[in-house]
């Protein structure tokens, strides 16, 4: 009897490996594959500005990271509903600080370090979330730092404007390889069909971009379809929990790594883990 529906992820062509210089950059999903992978030791880049939900806002975080150009004190956004922080329309805002001058201290380091890691790397791993973007006096942000909604307009890209992001990003870096993953994390904020039409159109985008050095790694389909049980959701039904954080991460090592090399990562990552414990006394 079969019980379940097991997605087969395959053996992706675009592998990762200790020798490759590897770039993370997307949703919460990339957080949580990226983690794993420097907890693993791998040479790794994640996120240099924090979450990144839609695939414009990537596509301008490469750009940055390929310019280097500092953040200026123009680009400072105090932070509203009383947060009195400071951050800047391109961060998460885990990277809010008290005041300008320590934001743009904090955030043009981790950019220098960042620009000089992606112009090295080879492999390129990136999780799109939603296709909703949010705009500025016509920019697109990465996140609206609690302003007033009024200051901005919400529009889903369609199919056409998501996939031109998405083959611009291959296309201005031949050099590099990529996998690409819709984030199984569900944005239920309009609805459920709503988030259905969101995922549709990243996955065809995506599809419209594989070919030579571009892979999928169905991180969507394994929730969605081997994992259909909320027992592998959050307390909020919105998020994997940790048991199918850890699944799909099982699963994108044996589609993305080769086997000579998990042994490593296996003691890695009990290395990792003997490292966080703390005596009690």
């Amino acid at each position: 009897m079969k019980l379940y529906t097991r997605v087969e992820p395959g053996t992706s062509s675009v592998s990762i490996s200790y020798d490759d210089s590897i770039f993370v950059l997307g949703s919460c999903f990339a957080d949580s594959v990226g983690a794993r992978l420097d907890n693993a030791e791998f040479n790794v880049c994640v996120n240099p500005f924090g979450t990144l939900y839609n695939p414009l806002s990537i596509a301008k975080a490469i750009r940055r990271l390929e310019s280097g150009e500092p953040f200026s004190i123009e680009e400072c956004v105090h932070m509203g509903a009383g947060a009195d922080l400071y951050c800047s329309f391109s961060h998460h805002t885990s990277f809010a600080r008290a005041d300008a001058e320590t934001f743009l201290a904090d955030a043009n380091f981790s950019l220098m370090d960042a620009s000089v890691r992606w112009k090295k790397c080879n492999k390129v791993i990136i999780s799109l979330g939603t296709v909703w973007c949010y705009f500025h006096d016509g920019e697109v942000v990465s996140n609206c730092l609690k302003r007033p909604q009024v200051e901005f307009e919400r529009k889903a890209l369609s199919l056409e404007q998501t996939t031109a992001a998405l083959r611009g990003i291959v296309e201005e870096n031949p050099g590099k390889q990529f996998i690409f993953t819709v984030s199984p994390i569900r944005h239920l904020a309009d609805g459920a069909h709503a988030n259905q039409l969101s995922k549709a159109t990243l996955l065809l985008a995506v599809q419209q971009v594989l070919g030579p050095g571009r892979e999928y790694f169905p991180a969507y389909e394994i929730l969605m379809d081997e994992l259909r049980d909320y027992r592998f959701y959050a307390e909020d039904l919105s998020h994997p929990s940790h048991v199918a954080e850890e699944y799909i991460w099982e699963n994108f090592i044996s589609f993305a790594v080769p086997e000579d090399q998990r042994e490593r990562i296996a003691e890695n990552l009990k290395a990792w883990r003997r490292s966080q414990h703390r005596p009690m006394h």
